[in-house]
């Protein structure tokens, strides 16, 4: 989500300003949202290589490689998402210090892109857990306007597949969101919550752990709390110790200690 909105600054850069700001020659050159020429080049440069790696294999593919297998006892987790489950690991890195939790999100990503990679980025891994959490891109169209049901058949294809390699499912509810600051005018509330009544139920009906997040940080117009998020879309700090909290508690009952 961030990626989207510095490329969109990207291009308002080119085709709307025809000033940019110079302190003294040899100076970085400034560029609207505090952010350099070089910086943003470097942005587009990402986006276009889209193209050649649409599902974004190769972000993950060489820290993968030096992965070692799952030690005895070691009860591997798997954190699958986008740019909330990514910016997780900046904004709360203590959570993650000193456990075997590994941190596979991606800025900007649907369903549909983690499917293409969760062999890669989840099986292959050898986790006994993976947490599951996506699907609010989905609804902002990131990669195109999907329905409910497209975006349900891709969580299923991931549901099987975790299933058929004996990989444990935490699939975690969409977080609020009542409109988005990238793509404004979608009114994401009401599909938020269709979304995850259908995640609720087919974790339910399928053996896997839904953990509700939704509950916990929304208002009462299923708005993400302000005191959660600054831009009402992903977590801050705070937001993030509620997630933690819950999670902790649906690891714990889901007794993962023993899981292997």
């Amino acid at each position: 989500m961030k990626r989207m909105k510095l490329l969109f600054t990207l291009i308002l850069s080119i085709l709307y300003f025809g000033h940019y700001t110079f302190a003294q020659e040899g100076q970085t050159m400034k560029m609207i949202d505090g952010m350099t020429v070089d910086e943003i080049i470097q942005e587009y440069e990402w986006w276009s290589g889209m193209k050649d790696d649409w599902p974004d294999l190769a972000r993950y593919r060489e820290a993968n490689s030096k992965l070692q297998p799952p030690a005895t006892g070691e009860n591997r987790v798997v954190f699958m998402g986008n740019s909330i489950t990514e910016g997780w690991l900046y904004t709360c890195p203590e959570f993650f210090e000193g456990k075997p939790y590994i941190d596979r999100g991606i800025s900007g990503q649907t369903y549909s892109q983690m499917l293409i990679r969760f062999r890669q980025d989840v099986i292959d891994l050898k986790p006994a857990v993976v947490v599951l959490l996506c699907g609010i891109n989905d609804i902002a169209e990131n990669t195109g306007p999907a329905t409910l049901e497209m975006i349900e058949g891709n969580i299923a294809s991931m549901a099987e597949l975790a299933k058929a390699n004996g990989i444990k499912l935490v699939m975690c509810s969409v977080l609020p969101a009542y409109d988005f600051p990238w793509r404004p005018g979608l009114d994401p509330a009401e599909k938020v919550v269709a979304l995850n009544k259908w995640i609720e139920a087919y974790a339910a009906g399928n053996g896997h752990i839904y953990l509700d997040y939704f509950s916990s940080m929304a208002d009462n117009i299923n708005a993400m709390k302000p005191e959660y998020s600054e831009d009402g879309v992903h977590p801050n700090r705070a937001g993030y110790k509620v997630m933690e909290k819950e999670l902790e508690k649906v690891l714990e009952s889901a007794r993962v200690k023993d899981a292997r």
